[in-house]
């Protein structure tokens, strides 16, 4: 604990790791199997338990609660762990939940990403790095979410669905399907309404990339063939691609839920 500054208040349990230039404030809490890393701020009343390890530089706000048991009635006490990246903002109200012997025993979030006020991630999910869940945003288990995912305000994600990289999610959403890498979502039950052109262009992909994106979505979601048969043709016209070849492997992967799909046009 050496140059960390940790407040009288603070309890920090036998066991606990925590590195240097480390700050804990008023009235947290830290069990002894928790691991924090060079950095790590918990500003005050921060509850940090079970076998949960935060990573460099990661601030935690007021009143989260991350690492306690999963809200799941088959978990059994089974030593699974939370695994929280760099340079992470948690703020109030956040929980986060370690995982379950059902699904792979380990909750993992990347680095840079911003849970707002109140979002929650579940057990066993699996979120990238530059997420930003915002407030009251809930991941259900076992949800995987990829690179550069906003999901809005209110929303809420399904158990076990997938969501791309790039792709934003419309606050308010009941997120029932999978969403394609690059998507806009969005709906008291999501539809997917285009691409996530903004987001693209903020990232800084090229506008000749992301007309081809266009193209592709539009061909993969138009009116000819079965869905599988437009698969495969976006495959072999875009082929040599990767940005819209990301869209045909998380298409062609898919496997406890179907695509989002756009809403069908009324005749």
């Amino acid at each position: 604990m050496t140059n960390s500054k940790i407040h009288p208040t603070a309890i920090i349990e036998d066991g606990a790791h925590i590195a240097p230039d480390v700050t804990i404030g008023p009235y947290c809490v830290v069990g002894p199997h928790v691991t924090l890393d060079q950095g790590v701020t918990l500003k005050s009343h921060v509850n940090i338990e079970g076998r949960t390890h935060v990573g460099a530089g990661t601030t935690i706000f007021p009143f989260a609660s991350i690492g306690s048991a999963p809200q799941d009635l088959k978990f059994g006490g089974e030593p699974s762990r939370l695994i929280i990246g760099k340079n992470n903002t948690i703020r109030e109200h956040v929980t986060m939940n370690p995982g379950t012997e059902h699904g792979g025993m380990e909750t993992r979030v990347g680095d840079n990403c911003l849970f707002m006020m109140a979002s929650h991630v579940a057990h066993d999910c699996q979120v990238g790095n530059n997420v930003i869940l915002a407030n009251n945003a809930t991941l259900a288990g076992h949800v995987v979410v990829g690179n550069y995912v906003i999901i809005g305000g209110l929303s809420a994600v399904h158990q076990f669905i997938r969501i791309g990289d790039h792709a934003i999610i419309g606050g308010m959403s009941g997120v029932e399907s999978d969403v394609i890498p690059y998507g806009r979502v969005k709906g008291e039950r999501a539809f997917l309404a285009g691409l996530n052109l903004i987001g693209l262009e903020r990232r800084g992909f090229d506008k000749g990339d992301v007309k081809k994106i266009q193209r592709a979505y539009n061909q993969l979601f138009g009116d000819e063939g079965t869905f599988e048969q437009r698969v495969d043709s976006v495959s072999n016209d875009f082929g040599d691609d990767d940005t819209i070849m990301k869209i045909v492997e998380f298409a062609k992967a898919k496997d406890k839920f179907p695509l989002c799909q756009p809403q069908k046009k009324s005749a």
